[in-house]
């Protein structure tokens, strides 16, 4: 037998290396119960960083998907203490309107109330409070001062053709600007009113109350808001064209942070993408991913980011492993990412290959700080897209952002038109499919989060961070994960 020339052996012991390490995902390991003085979940907190600069009241953030978060799932997530990531597959517009209405869902001031003049029509005026989602506008002259407001007791069963003054409420109580609550509120059940007007000395329009907003306040006291007292919410931009006019129309807009979104995050395009990102918007608080190495996320902790996101190939209808070949199990990228956030001080996202509160508490006491979320939203009355039925049984349609009807959809949405020119060219790393309808996305979060809190006592922990430090995984055999599941029972 020849010995193989020296550079071939080399070659080859390097490839032996690979073999020397295991990659393992959520379904391999089992975290050690440790010992715990919890008596009840509620001395639990599951407050966490999802960046650098911003923190959440529960580690969930939904995936910036199109059939998964668009403003009304932005605005569940964030009234339970996460946060949603709207897609990027609409126009700038678009996506910046979704932005807005998130922002509007829960402000106790809006600073910028929509308004009409009294010139226009009622059908005007009910199309205008149907594309904005809202209940009522203010009506101002051409100068912007306050003239009237207009509800949908005013627009109920009126002329569509007949004109905003002839309908609208001309005597409008009134409050000024930095009035606090406790008085706006007892103006609004003084004169039995939803909407108050906020207006400075000459009368200009400078924000409104409503009673409405005051209301769920105080209904979701974990919500997760900023400064300002809204919902917080994210969303993503591509690292081709338009990225920076995106990325400007998204902070002007109230977008807390904003998601490069790539699938391959450990690039050259992405890389890039950051750096011109931080450079024309310092301040913007920015994620960036995907990835799945250490080595990954240093490069993109270095160009700046302030969180990364981590996992190729592990979503629920993703193929990038079947078509690539490449990809790294989810726990073990996890763990590896997260070691290299610690010495950098930047919080990790795990993406990907959660299927329940299980693995959602192995990605954090992995070392992750959040569990972005996908499938597991899909199908909810909060997701975006109709429901189907199926021989009987409810469903609705979730993709993965790499399908071809997803990809097709993009291109639309670029450049207008649907189709490529030679579909033979692309090559589809995400697939299609329907999840059943599984109601408000609100009773899975509590089931989540439930769960997670399970998961800390569990461990012996109080918080996501003490978990972290106790956690002790075992690995387990097939028949270990058979164990595992329900058995010798025949399920209901």
């Amino acid at each position: 037998i020849r010995r193989p020339p020296r550079s071939t052996q080399s070659r080859s012991s390097a490839a032996s290396d690979v073999y020397k390490r295991q990659g393992l995902t959520f379904d391999d390991v089992l975290l050690v119960p440790k010992y715990s003085d919890i008596t009840s979940r509620s001395q639990t907190s599951l407050t966490t960083q999802l960046s650098r600069n911003i923190s959440l009241n529960i580690p969930f953030v939904s995936a910036n998907m199109d059939t998964v978060t668009e403003s009304s799932m932005a605005v569940a997530i964030a009234r339970a203490g996460g946060i949603g990531i709207i897609h990027r597959f609409l126009t700038i517009q678009e996506q910046a309107n979704e932005v807005l209405k998130v922002k509007r869902s829960g402000s106790i001031m809006i600073e910028n109330p929509y308004s009409i003049t009294a010139d226009k029509t009622i059908e005007t005026a009910l199309d205008y409070a149907e594309n904005k989602n809202i209940s009522g506008l203010l009506v101002v002259d051409d100068t912007s001062k306050l003239i009237g407001i207009v509800t949908e007791r005013d627009l109920l069963f009126a002329n569509s053709k007949n004109l905003i003054q002839d309908v609208m409420t001309k005597d409008v109580v009134t409050a000024k600007y930095g009035i606090s609550i406790d008085d706006a509120k007892d103006l609004l059940h003084k004169h039995r009113i939803e909407k108050l007007p906020l207006v400075d000395e000459s009368g200009f329009v400078k924000g409104l109350i409503t009673s409405k907003d005051i209301t769920n306040n105080a209904a979701y006291p974990n919500a997760s808001k900023d400064g300002k007292g809204r919902p917080l919410v994210g969303a993503a931009v591509g690292v081709k064209g338009d990225f920076l006019e995106r990325s400007e129309s998204l902070l002007d807009a109230g977008a807390d942070t904003l998601v490069v979104d790539i699938a391959h995050g450990h690039s050259e395009n992405a890389i890039s993408t950051v750096k011109h990102i931080k450079k024309a918007f310092p301040n913007c608080e920015l994620i960036a991913g995907n990835i799945a190495t250490a080595q990954g996320a240093e490069d993109l902790m270095k160009a700046g980011v302030d969180a990364v996101k981590v996992g190729v190939g592990s979503g629920s209808i993703c193929i990038t492993r079947v078509i690539t070949g490449s990809g790294v199990p989810q726990l073990t990228a996890v763990m590896d990412c997260a070691k290299i956030g610690r010495d950098y001080g930047i919080p990790v996202i795990s993406d990907g290959g959660t299927r329940n509160s299980g693995d959602a508490t192995k990605a954090l006491a992995a070392g992750a700080s959040t569990v972005m979320v996908g499938s597991m939203l899909g199908g909810t009355d909060e997701s975006p897209g109709t429901v189907l039925t199926k021989n009987g049984k409810r469903f609705k349609i979730y993709r993965g952002m790499a399908s071809l009807g997803a990809s097709i959809g993009r291109k639309s949405k670029e450049n207008g038109s649907t189709s490529f020119d030679d579909l033979n060219d692309y090559v589809a790393e995400g697939v299609e499919a329907m999840v059943p309808y599984k109601g408000s996305v609100v009773d899975i979060l509590k089931q989540l989060t439930g769960g997670v809190r399970s998961g800390l006592s569990y461990c012996g922990a109080h918080t996501i961070p003490q978990m972290q430090t106790n956690a002790e995984f075992i690995k387990m055999s097939r028949a270990g994960f058979a164990e595992s599941q329900p058995h010798d029972v025949s399920l209901m």
